[in-house]
This record gives C-alpha cells, structure tokens and sequence, in this order.
C-alpha cells in the first residue's frame, strides 16, 4: 500500500431505511425493511447476505440513485466535522420539477441503479433519474464524491469505455477541485501511473476495481461505500481490495463495504462489524469476531455453514422473492415476530442485534 490519506470525520448514520418499489400487477418489493445501521469513522462495517436480498439498494439509496418508482422512508446522515447532516429523509424540497433529477452533473459512478421488474410511470423514459432522485437531490448532491463516494460492483463498465483512465481521473479531481493529481490517486490505490494511459478494456479485474478506489478518493471522502467490490476476483486480487479498503478505514474514514463473500471477511479480518441480511432485513448485526465465532440467528449460523471451509452444507431454505413479505421474520425457523428495532440491540450495545 502507498499511505491512503483519508480526512477523519464521524461516519455514516441510517436510521429505519425501508425502500418499496412498486412492479407489474399490482405486486410491490419490499426492497428494503427498517435498516438501522452505524458505520462509525475509522471502521469497516461488512453487510452480508445472499444475492437479491436488498444490500445494493441500501447502497443506492444512501448514494441518492434509486429507480423512479421508489417509495422511501428513513433518513440517512453524515457526521462531518462535529455535526449531523441529513442527506436522506424528509427534508424535501417539493418546488423542484421532477426533470431536475434528469441533469445529475455527475460522474460516471453516479448512474441511477436500476431494478428489473420496476414498473415505469406514464410519460416517463426508461433510464431517466427518478422523481424520487429529483426530490432529494439538494439533500445528497452537495456531498456526494467529496464528502461520501461510491465503489461501485463491476467498476470496468462504469468508466467511459472511449477515454483513458487518466482523463477520467483527471475530471474527477477537477470536478471536485481537490488538489490530487491522477498519478497521485492511481499510487494510493495500490497501481502504476502507467495505467493513467489504459483504456477501460484493458484493466484487468482487479485493476478496474482499484481504479473505482482511486476514483472514490479524489475527495477524501468521510464515508466509502463499496458495493460488491470483489465480485469476481481472484483470491489474491480480492485480498489487495479488501486490504486497500481497510487502510481507507484506518486513514479515518467509514467503510460500508456490501458483500456476500463470508469467507474473504473470515479470512482476511477487515470488519469491525457485521451486518447479516436477509430478504430485506437485517437478521443479526455485533462486532465481526463475535458474530462469526457464536453467531446467534439461525440465519448466521447456516450461511457459515454454507462455507467449503465449514463443509459447504446447502442453506436449508431458499431466498426469498422479496414481493409482498409479511412483517414476520421472513427466515423460516427464526424468531416468529420482529420485535422493534430499539429492542434488538443486544449484541454489546449495537444497534439491529436480531437477539
């Protein structure tokens, strides 16, 4: 590693997130149901659980991009500098037009995410940000890329395929006015200045996602939220990602890293905390090593079973389609109601523990 400087400031706060998004017959997913979650600053806080379960659409909406048809409640804030900045809740300014969110003056890692299913309003084009976007945007946008930054999955197809990463990192830092300089952010990230002349096509995996890192660090952001930033890596180029975003964290900054891969967190020990999801909900959330050494819900223990290091035994129930979901615990064998969330924080004090 090459000294990740990172400005220390107070982390990430999400407070009863549920996201609905209404699709085709009249069906509704419950996308997200009530997450509460605290990513302190100088911490890796991991949120776990099975493809489809709602993980990367906490992420999109703490980064403000979620489909048009979404119906949001919660809030999300930012600790910066000694002070709470709600950047998602209901704060809304209802003067806005709803084509105010179509002109994003963003870069290219702040694409609306879209969900397949997810019914489009009339006289609205496919692909066009969202009215929900539109709404909260003087809310997030001042924040976003120097105050909180995204690493998104698959980050070769979130670069502009016909420039070079050297331009593109250019932009950036002049976007945000930091005095970083493309070189400077590829070192940081663990890569040679050589790759400042590489087109999208030719990074290699694991080069593409550091280059989302060094993206993410133009700003020297407080809060990193890194969605599925190894999938499809290699071993050792998953260590050198997981490796980079834990010395983001020790740097100062608050790491909301969203994955599935239980055993590069066993391996490699880069979560202070985990957070395990599913269908919508968080089952379980303690400090990593306690959590993985006596996890508590039933739902924990049969996903680290599931591990070829713990003898790869099936999960005993599927995931769940996550439309129409009762308020009952929706993993079969688990608690029989969901107590409220103030109720659940057992584990040592930390908020959502599914105790």
């Amino acid at each position: 590693m090459n000294g990740v400087a990172v400005s220390p400031r107070e982390g990430l706060r999400i407070d009863g997130l549920t996201v609905r998004i209404p699709v085709r017959r009249g069906a509704v997913v419950h996308a997200v149901s009530e997450v509460s979650l605290e990513v302190a600053a100088g911490t890796v806080t991991a949120l776990v659980g099975e493809s489809g379960c709602g993980k990367s659409v906490v992420a999109s909406a703490v980064m403000g991009v979620l489909p048009q048809a979404a119906v949001v409640s919660g809030a999300v804030h930012l600790g910066l500098s000694g002070r709470s900045v709600q950047i998602l809740g209901d704060r809304v300014d209802s003067s806005l037009p709803a084509s105010a969110g179509t002109d994003l003056g963003a870069s290219q890692f702040d694409h609306p995410q879209s969900i397949p299913g997810a019914a489009e309003q009339p006289g609205e084009r496919s692909g066009s940000a969202t009215r929900w976007l539109a709404r909260h945007r003087p809310q997030v946008e001042p924040y976003r890329g120097r105050h909180i930054a995204l690493v998104p999955q698959s980050a070769s197809t979130h670069f502009t395929p016909v420039r070079t990463l050297g331009s593109q990192l250019a932009e950036t830092v002049a976007a945000l006015g930091t005095s970083h300089t493309p070189a400077d952010l590829l070192r940081r990230a663990g890569l040679e200045p050589t790759a400042l002349d590489l087109y999208p096509h030719q990074l290699s995996g694991g080069m593409a996602q550091r280059a989302a890192v060094a993206a993410a660090l133009a700003g020297d952001p407080a809060v990193i939220v890194a969605d599925e930033p190894t999938a499809g890596l290699d071993r050792d180029h998953t260590d050198r990602i997981g490796a980079l975003l834990r010395e983001c964290a020790d740097a100062g900054a608050a790491v909301l890293l969203i994955t599935h891969d239980l055993s590069h967190l066993l391996r490699a020990g880069i979560a202070d905390t985990v957070a395990i999801m599913y269908a919508s909900r968080l089952m379980e959330v303690g400090p990593a090593a306690e959590v993985f050494a006596d996890p508590w819900h039933d739902y924990t223990r049969d996903l680290l079973a599931a591990l070829p290091e713990n003898g790869l035994h099936p999960l005993p129930h599927p995931p769940l389609e996550l439309t129409n979901l009762s308020d009952i615990c929706p993993y079969a064998g688990g608690p029989t109601a969901l107590v409220p969330q103030r109720q659940r924080m057992i584990r040592k004090g930390v908020d959502g523990a599914h105790r």
